[in-house]
């Protein structure tokens, strides 16, 4: 990363909303290498900066249908350690899912959650350490169509909220506070996810992006 913070490149065709967050993320630190009002202007900007982490619209010229999120594809298939946030006007389940299949350093918000500056550059920080985000609103649509095999289903009803919650990003603190436990509650139910889960051994950030797919998945 340079010197001034997390380099970010930005692509909507909203140059109102696009200049708005580039002029947000320029006084919460980050360093803002670029912006594109298209998809194709987009990938030669990731392919000439680099940058550490890219936001991008959901749709994009010149059909405003999933230019983004195909742009996305194309970036994480060729640079695979750049963090993407993908932002959408509304809730978009299937295209969603199909991103955050990805794993890790991949989000999905909805463009209102930016309101809220300090939780929205959290976000981002965290998709560059290899976290991953999920709008609480698609948590909610997936919650709402689980299926009758659920795997979720070896989960107390506690441990699907912290499920749902880690889902969303989300960290143990953050977790507790939202709650009214202990973190050390929330480290006991995180464990014990996990174990359930069957998830394999790894890194700490890791297993937690695989319990989020499993939840993701379990739709």
């Amino acid at each position: 990363m340079s010197r001034q913070g997390i380099r970010v490149a930005l692509a909507d065709d909203d140059v109102l909303l696009r200049e708005g967050l580039a002029s947000l993320l320029d006084r919460s630190g980050f360093d803002v290498v670029g912006q594109s009002g298209d998809a194709v202007g987009l990938i030669d900007l990731v392919h000439r900066q680099r940058p550490d982490l890219v936001v991008v619209d959901i749709r994009m010229p010149p059909r405003h249908e999933v230019e983004g999120l195909e742009a996305a594809r194309q970036i994480r298939a060729e640079l695979p350690e750049t963090a993407i946030l993908v932002l959408s006007a509304h809730v978009e389940v299937e295209h969603a899912m199909d991103l955050l299949a990805e794993g890790q350093r991949t989000g999905y918000l909805l463009k209102s959650r930016v309101i809220d500056v300090d939780d929205f550059t959290e976000t981002l920080r965290r998709l560059v350490r290899g976290g991953s985000a999920v709008d609480p609103a698609l948590v909610a649509e997936l919650f709402a169509a689980r299926r009758a095999d659920d795997p979720l289903d070896v989960l107390s009803p506690r441990e699907r909220e912290v499920l749902a919650l880690m889902a969303e990003g989300r960290s143990n603190s953050a977790i507790a506070q939202r709650l009214w436990v202990t973190e050390g509650t929330v480290e006991k139910h995180v464990r014990s996810i996990l174990m359930k889960l069957h998830l394999e051994e790894s890194d700490e950030v890791h297993r937690r992006v695989l319990a989020v797919l499993t939840f993701l998945g379990a739709r």
